[in-house]
């Protein structure tokens, strides 16, 4: 315990780090995801287009890849300086999105399109069907899988350790260079991960069964 006790300052940080990355890059994902899954089902080719290029290019690129880019190819553009935390988080947010957006266009397939065509009958448009009729229902079928990827999200802030962001990956660094023992401090950053894990499990058990008395 002293590990964590004698080091309180650096731990809160990390976690604080990690929590923000975490958050701030699955709501990113979570909207681009679903805008990108909207695109891959869209009746416009040229947005069909665009959606498949984007998933294809950004899901079969390694998220290290995607780091070094954002880290130290977006300087060199010349365009406005951003701090590392939040490059990393636009790293982590649309490589996750690529995810979200798969999955959501799984649950798409799901719901019956004879709902679609009726709510194209009453008038409504592209997209209010995939606002108020399709994109809520294929939410809940989609569940599990999509809380798969939010804990595959919790796991990819790790890789911002390598790119000067202080977060649960990088505190065995910092603390070998105080004399503690690395095996001790990992065995501490595990422990923190499966309880962000377990809780975000939690969450998944309550909406599926929040969500199935809705149905």
């Amino acid at each position: 315990m002293n590990i964590i006790f004698d080091h309180w300052d650096l731990w809160i940080e990390a976690l604080r780090n990690t929590l923000l990355l975490f958050l701030a890059g699955s709501a990113i994902a979570l909207v681009l995801g679903t805008i990108l899954g909207a695109m891959r089902v869209s009746p416009v080719p040229i947005a069909r287009a665009v959606g498949t290029l984007t998933v294809n290019t950004v899901r079969n690129t390694p998220l290290t890849l995607i780091f070094f880019f954002f880290v130290f190819g977006y300087p060199s553009l010349g365009l406005p300086k951003i701090d590392y935390t939040t490059l990393a988080i636009i790293a982590i947010g649309l490589y996750a999105a690529t995810y979200v957006c798969e999955v959501l266009r799984s649950g798409f397939n799901t719901v019956p399109v004879g709902q679609a065509e009726a709510a194209r009958a009453l008038g409504m448009t592209y997209n209010q069907v995939m606002g108020q009729v399709v994109i809520p229902q294929a939410f809940r079928s989609v569940l599990p899988p999509m809380m798969s990827v939010f804990i595959a999200v919790v796991k990819m802030t790790t890789i911002a350790a390598g790119f000067s962001v202080l977060e649960l990956g990088a505190v065995r660094a910092f603390l070998s260079e105080r004399g503690e023992n690395a095996l001790a401090v990992l065995l501490w950053v595990a422990a923190i991960f499966i309880l962000l894990i377990g809780l975000l499990s939690w969450l998944q058990r309550v909406l599926e069964d929040r969500w199935r008395i809705v149905r």
